[in-house]
């Protein structure tokens, strides 16, 4: 089985965003950057598969060079091969065409994506790169397991989870519970080392139209300053409940 796992570049839960160009761009001035959470989950299944079942795995994005740090980091984590496809990611559509693209000249049977990114959350690229390779696709994926062609899948329904039974080739878009956060892999010294002898390629982007556009970002409003009532003074905090809060 030969899968290939899309990897996204986000800045670390804990950097301060803050935004430039009349607030049309994300300053990255000083902001950490890793592996998508949603990805690292798909990662960490895709080398279950590796491990247990001799699939080869190799992941893939979409970026500069700046991106490469990240890359290095999933094949320190064991994947076999890498690709960055030489352009800024520019919106979800032209993303999954570069990946689709990729998929197409890589033969590949499983595809994992994360469902969405922690950066933009725009949710896209599984299911349009689905759509584009004329792949099964499952969403919200939390638990994957796969015999010779065959595969059972369980998502993330509204009051529940579904079930489904279904074929390679196929795109997922995985999450949280795929795989355990303590399952997730720290690279260590061998296979940072590893790493460094592992190819890297770099590719340039097909032709795709760039079907939307960041007009503007803008923060959330800052909380506002917080009132005490003393624990006596129940009318008055039933006062402003009802009048300046209106919960009541």
């Amino acid at each position: 089985m030969k899968i290939l796992v899309s990897i996204s570049n986000v800045p670390h839960t804990t950097s301060k965003i803050n935004f430039t160009a009349d607030n049309t761009l994300i300053d990255t001035t000083g902001v950490q950057f890793v592996i998508n959470p949603n990805d690292e989950f798909g990662l960490t299944r895709a080398m279950w598969f590796k491990e247990k079942q001799g699939a080869s795995v190799h992941v893939a994005t979409v970026g500069t060079v700046s991106v490469e740090p990240t890359m290095r980091k999933a094949l320190a984590i064991g994947a076999d091969e890498a690709t960055r496809v030489n352009a800024e990611p520019t919106d979800g559509y032209f993303v999954a065409k570069q990946l689709a693209d990729v998929v197409k000249n890589g033969g590949y049977d499983l595809i994992i994506a994360g469902r969405e990114s922690i950066d933009y959350n725009g949710g896209m690229v599984p299911g349009i790169m689905a759509a584009l390779l004329n792949m099964n696709f499952v969403n919200t994926c939390i638990s994957l397991e796969v015999e010779g062609d065959k595969a059972t899948a369980i998502r993330e329904i509204d009051g529940g989870k579904e079930t489904i039974a279904t074929s390679l080739p196929l795109v997922i878009g995985g999450q949280k519970g795929l795989v355990e956060e303590s399952d997730l892999r720290i690279p260590n010294m061998r296979g940072i080392m590893m790493a460094r002898q592992k190819k890297l390629n770099v590719i340039e982007p097909v032709a795709a139209t760039q079907a939307t556009s960041d007009k503007k970002f803008d923060k959330p409003a800052p909380k506002g300053a917080v009132k005490l009532i003393e624990a006596e003074n129940i009318g008055a905090l039933i006062d402003l409940l009802h009048n300046e809060a209106k919960v009541i």
